[in-house]
């Protein structure tokens, strides 16, 4: 074999076949390294939130439920690491269909995740602006039900997106070891509108919303503190919690949208794109990484999820009615 075939993805076609993207070996080596750790830290931060608030009957709180939604979406996006780390040299061994589901996984939990991000701030925007409604218009039942529809929805029009590469895969690769897939003008147009353009504006109308009456709150409970009965204290501290758990989603949100914005900003140049799964690697590094900083930041601001690794990682889950313990949810 020629050293001129060694840079080939498959040397064995010769003509047909992809170039390799050549690396020295420690920057290749230190790539590995860092996406892997990535990858498998994700999925076993996600993982801890989702048994969390599955196991802990305490926890299944409408909020925590679009927490829940977002930690499976944000470990699905773990193991999606995992093709990036193989296409490190810029070759994809794994066939045209496998190129195909990777790309429909890959916008199904991108959409999912924008639009649990709307149901999130929706959730928050009810419990500080109308909290005397709260409980009756943002149940559990109606927040599965939400959540449910938001997977559907996502599914069936990422799917339609992609009717063509689904219907023949590999048929805008140019050479064998490409991983391309095609999505039309309109098509574009209307996933940018739909996943990108509404709900950043939703987001963003609604957290200003929520900022303006937090503080103003705020300013009302400091300015009442000294003069409050024990049941107004407790009023008091429950606002306070809502508060807090609007600042730490805020928090989520404003990570997510720094994340996500370059993701869909590559999108808006350009007429028909072809999407080369190397070329748009940073890209997606950048949005897979946010599904890493989300557990961080629930674990940096909620001392009940705090506690809820503690009682994971020492197995106390396994006794008998752990799952009645009681979490601090302040």
């Amino acid at each position: 074999m020629s050293p001129l075939n060694e840079d080939l993805c498959f040397p064995q076609l010769f003509n047909s076949s992809c170039s390799k993207s050549i690396r020295p070996y420690f920057e290749s080596m230190l790539i590995y390294t860092v996406l892997s750790s990535i990858s498998i830290v994700t999925v076993i931060l996600n993982m801890l939130v989702i048994i969390s608030i599955s196991h802990f009957k305490q926890l299944h709180t409408p909020t925590n439920l679009l927490l829940l939604s977002l930690a499976v979406s944000d470990c699905i996006v773990g193991f999606l690491f995992i093709f990036q780390i193989i296409l490190i040299n810029g070759c994809w061994f794994l066939g045209d269909i496998m190129c195909v589901v990777y790309f429909v996984l890959d916008y199904i939990i991108t959409s999912t995740s924008i639009g649990t991000m709307v149901l999130i701030s929706v959730d928050r925007y009810v419990a500080i602006c109308h909290p005397l409604h709260y409980s009756t218009q943002v149940t559990k039942n109606r927040t599965d039900i939400c959540i449910c529809l938001c997977w559907m929805f996502c599914v069936v029009f990422q799917c339609l997106i992609l009717k063509n590469n689904l219907e023949q895969p590999g048929r805008y690769n140019t050479c064998v070891g490409q991983c391309v897939v095609n999505v039309n003008y309109a098509s574009g147009v209307a996933d940018m509108i739909v996943f990108f353009i509404c709900p950043v504006t939703i987001i963003v109308v609604l957290y200003m919303r929520v900022f303006v009456v937090a503080v103003s709150q705020a300013r009302a409970m400091r300015s009442h503190i000294t003069s409050v009965t024990l049941k107004c204290s407790v009023k008091i501290t429950a606002k306070k919690s809502e508060l807090k758990a609007a600042i730490t989603l805020g928090v989520v949100v404003v990570v997510f949208l720094i994340c996500v914005c370059p993701y869909y900003c590559v999108l808006l140049s350009g007429q028909d794109s072809k999407i080369d799964a190397e070329s748009s690697a940073i890209i997606m590094c950048l949005f897979y990484i946010n599904s890493c900083l989300n557990p961080l930041i629930y674990a940096l601001f909620y001392p009940w999820f705090r506690k809820s690794i503690k009682l994971i990682v020492t197995l106390q889950i396994l006794e008998a009615d752990s799952c009645d313990t009681n979490i601090n949810m302040t």
